[in-house]
């Protein structure tokens, strides 16, 4: 049964917080102080209308922001967005009882998201693609992406639609990842299965129709027409197909310009979690990287950009597992300074092994505010101080932040 609600406060994945009938309810799309009536649904509700609206609230240029759920935040305006992502950033440090000065927030959405991954999904025998909505998997379909590259944005829905009613047999649901690369589309497909000999010829075939870089189907290269190539500092990568990649390009360049500023005078840097190098690319134009990272696909393309790239320092990789082989306090101890870019889970293991070594500088990079408290707390236990804190809002219109965090040690100088 629909009530009115006001709404309270904003949570951390941009829902807001109001008391219903029956307790407190989670609305998305609303702001503080606005009054709405929503239909609880659980401890979540759905939004029916803005019935006293926020002087913050703007227009959402999406024509299926209200449907979707990939963008979260389209309905705040500008000035409201920003101060609410930096106070998620301060809220978080003061909960874990950590103080830093916090950079203001930097707009790092640039021309779009370089990548989608679009839903194919066959509910009621018909093929739907889009996004799914808000805690739901019913499909959203879409013409375009606003928040996308151009090209990417107007072409991507119309490639996933081929791509599902070219698969054969049984109609599986499909996630069909596409990245824009200097060379054009690289098309990564997963929930198909592996294909077959006789399918892999017409899937060749569709490549070149759709003129796509690579197509490959979980992770598998059906075809490279061109090798989809990322341009990383000055040079050239062909990441595996798949593989991880920072949102947009303009957030790799501002991130990567924090981490290469802070490390500017360090002779050896350790780049952890490297992906295929998007720091460690640039950091080797002034310092020696040692660059590791799990996937091995990742640190080959990694090596192979290094020595196709002229006048880069040495580039020397290393393919580990450093949520269970971190890198421990002697290895650690060769390097002036060390970048840590995890996952969203973060790098609690390695941290601790930080944290009793002389390593003078960590870089910390994080898409999670939270995990990157937890980890800048261990480091400051061991004896770090946080020197500055940056916000990257790289995911617009979104909940996430990218987070980094230089961190220093004093280190005795050795007596000559």
């Amino acid at each position: 049964m629909a009530e009115q609600v006001t709404i309270k406060r904003l949570g951390a994945k941009a829902d807001g917080t109001a008391e219903g009938a029956s307790g407190p309810v989670f609305v998305p799309k609303v702001l503080p102080g606005e009054t709405v009536t929503v239909e609880p649904e659980g401890s979540h509700a759905r939004l029916i209308s803005v019935d006293v609206a926020s002087p913050e609230r703007g227009t959402p240029f999406c024509p299926y922001f209200d449907a979707c759920g990939g963008c979260a935040t389209q309905h705040m305006k500008h000035g409201f967005y920003q101060a609410w992502k930096q106070d998620i950033l301060a809220h978080t440090l003061r909960q874990a009882r950590i103080e830093a000065p916090i950079a203001p927030i930097v707009d790092a959405h640039g021309e779009g998201r370089r990548r989608v991954t679009l839903h194919v999904r066959f509910p009621d025998r018909a093929m739907h693609v889009g996004y799914m909505a808000p805690r739901s998997h019913q499909i959203v379909e879409i013409a375009f992406c606003p928040i996308a590259e151009p090209g990417l944005k107007d072409q991507a829905p119309a490639i996933a639609r081929t791509i599902g009613e070219h698969m054969k047999g049984p109609r599986k649901p499909l996630d069909v990842q596409i990245t824009q690369t200097q060379t054009g589309f690289d098309v990564d497909v997963r929930g198909h299965g592996p294909l077959k000999d006789a399918d892999r010829l017409s899937f060749i075939d569709l490549a070149g129709r759709l003129d796509l870089s690579r197509l490959s189907i979980h992770g598998d290269v059906i075809v490279e027409r061109r090798p989809p190539a990322i341009l990383m500092g000055r040079a050239l990568v062909v990441p595996p197909a798949g593989s991880f990649l920072q949102a947009t390009r303009l957030g790799e360049e501002v991130l990567a310009g924090f981490v290469t500023e802070a490390c500017a005078k360090a002779k050896r840097v350790a780049d952890l979690f490297a992906g295929s190098g998007p720091f460690s690319l640039r950091l080797a134009e002034k310092s020696e990287v040692h660059a590791v990272e799990f996937d091995k696909g990742s640190t080959a393309a990694l090596d192979k950009a290094f020595r196709a790239t002229p006048g880069l320092r040495r580039i020397t990789t290393e393919a580990r597992d450093l949520f269970r082989r971190p890198l421990l306090t002697p290895e650690l101890n060769a390097f002036d300074a060390v970048v840590l870019d995890p996952p969203r889970a973060g790098a609690e293991a390695q941290v601790k092994q930080l944290a009793v070594s002389k390593v003078p500088l960590v870089v910390s990079v994080s898409c999670d505010p939270a995990t990157f408290a937890r980890d800048a707390g261990i480091l400051i236990a061991g004896g770090y101080r946080l020197e500055r804190v940056f916000p990257v809002d790289q995911f617009k219109h979104s909940p996430h932040l990218e987070v980094v965090g230089i961190l220093r040690r004093d280190v005795a100088k050795k007596r000559r």
